[in-house]
C-alpha cells in the first residue's frame, strides 16, 4: 500500500482534530497530534485553536528536533518524536486533555482490569505515568516507560496519550480510553470493582489479535 502523501497526511490531522473537539475529548487550544511521515513527523501547530488551524500549519518535524515551516510545534514535540521514534509499530499519536482520564489522571490511577476492553490499550491495565512539566524532556521520558507495550496511557496531572497505526486508529484508541476512565470514574462513586484476573486477560488478549477485519 502506497503510503499517504503529505498533503493527505496534513487534512487528515486537521480532521482528526476537529473529530476530537466533537468528540468532547479536547477544547480549545488543548491537546495534540503527532504522525510519521517517512524520515520526520508531522505535529499540530502550538496554541492554535482548531477552528484557526489549516492544514498548512502542520509542522514539519525531524528526529533531531529541528522544525521548518512557519508555525511553532506543540509542545509536547518531544513525546511524539521520541514515542515514534521508539515505537516503530505505531504511526500516530494523539494525546488529549478529556474529562474522565484527566481526573483519574490527577489521582494518579492507573485502570486496573475492571473491563476486557482494557485489554484495547494493548495490555492487562492502562498505567498512569508520573507527573513532569508540560513541554519537559522528563515528561516524554514518563510518557514512553509507562507506554511500553501498551497503546495508551494517562499522564499525572494531565490528560492522556493514544497510540496507534494511523489517525483513525489512534482516535479510536483515545475514545475507548476515555469511554472506560468515564466507566470506572463511575464505578467508584459506587465502591470498588471486581477485576479480572491476568489469566483472563491474557485470554482477551489472543483474542484480540485475530479480532476485526
Amino acid at each position: 500500500m502506497t503510503p499517504p502523501s503529505e498533503i493527505t497526511l496534513r487534512a487528515e490531522m486537521l480532521a482528526t482534530a476537529h473529530k476530537l473537539v466533537a468528540l468532547r475529548l479536547n477544547r480549545g487550544t488543548s491537546g495534540n497530534i503527532g504522525v510519521r511521515y517517512g524520515d520526520n513527523l508531522l505535529v499540530t501547530p502550538s496554541g492554535v485553536p482548531v477552528d484557526d488551524m489549516t492544514p498548512e500549519m502542520m509542522v514539519t518535524l525531524d528526529f533531531s528536533g529541528k522544525f521548518t515551516g512557519e508555525s511553532k510545534p506543540t509542545s509536547e514535540w518531544r513525546i511524539h518524536r521520541d514515542i515514534l521514534a521508539a515505537r516503530t509499530d505505531v504511526g500516530a499519536v494523539v494525546h488529549t486533555h478529556s474529562t474522565f482520564a484527566t481526573t483519574l489522571a490527577c489521582l494518579h490511577r492507573e485502570i486496573p482490569p475492571f473491563h476486557y476492553m482494557i485489554a484495547a490499550a494493548g495490555g492487562d491495565s492502562i498505567r498512569c505515568a508520573p507527573y513532569a512539566l508540560f513541554g519537559s524532556q522528563a515528561l516524554s521520558d514518563h510518557a514512553l516507560k509507562a507506554l511500553d507495550g501498551r497503546k495508551a496511557c494517562l499522564l499525572a496531572q494531565h490528560g492522556m496519550i493514544a497510540l496507534g497505526r494511523d489517525l483513525n486508529d489512534a482516535l479510536a484508541v483515545a475514545e475507548e480510553v476515555e469511554s472506560l476512565c468515564e466507566q470506572y470514574w463511575r464505578i467508584l462513586q459506587v465502591g470498588e470493582p471486581k477485576l479480572l484476573n491476568s489469566e483472563q486477560m491474557q485470554e482477551v488478549l489472543e483474542q484480540f489479535k485475530g479480532y476485526g477485519q
